[in-house]
């Protein structure tokens, strides 16, 4: 088992920059230091044999993960597949099976194929994969849909008139003060001519 090198904790992760296995907590210790030792690549350990695995992260302070390599994955799943070929089937004494092999009870609806049903009601494409943008939320307006596109760009366009009409108010009002004390001024200038 690797232990941390600063601690002597279970490592989770090896650092090849500094050529160290840490554990979290030293990791973070190390990797906080600056901006330049934050960016070292490190590679996660197998939560299993410790090995390191093709997971790696990068940055001051790693959130703890379990990670497994690719051998002990395999191991586990021919483990699994292993327990699960022991397994033979309980006979509880519920046999449904009848004596003459004769289970007609009067229910001849399942005689079709039960995948038959309309296959093309039950896909699923994922949004990623479909070549075109979902479609747009159906208009609740009881005009044509052209009505619907058409008020909602007015809309649309009302919203921006109003949004910058305080501007456009406060900048002809700013314009309207400068144009009065410019009058008063030249008005004043033509009088002391005169």
């Amino acid at each position: 088992m690797k232990e941390c090198e600063l601690c002597g904790k279970p490592a989770s992760m090896y650092c090849e920059s500094d050529q160290a296995s840490l554990c979290w907590d030293c990791d973070e210790k190390v990797h906080c230091a600056n901006f330049l030792v934050a960016r070292h690549s490190r590679s996660l350990l197998c939560h299993v044999c410790q090995s390191v695995t093709p997971w790696k992260a990068e940055g001051p302070k790693l959130t703890p993960t379990v990670s497994v390599c690719v051998g002990c994955a395999a191991n586990n799943i021919r483990s699994i597949c292993d327990a699960e070929s022991e397994v033979e089937p309980v006979n509880d004494g519920d046999d449904d099976d009848d004596e003459n092999g004769d289970d007609d009870d009067g229910d001849d609806s399942y005689d079709e194929d039960p995948d038959a049903d309309d296959e093309g009601e039950n896909q699923v494409v994922p949004w990623a994969c479909a070549s075109s943008p979902p479609p747009p939320p159906a208009a609740s307006s009881s005009s044509d849909e052209g009505d619907g596109e058409e008020s909602s760009t007015a809309i649309s366009a009302l919203k921006r008139v109003r949004e910058n009409a305080d501007v456009d108010s406060d900048t002809e009002s700013i314009a309207r003060n400068l144009r009065g004390e410019l009058k008063i001024s030249f008005s004043e200038t033509n009088r002391s001519l005169k």
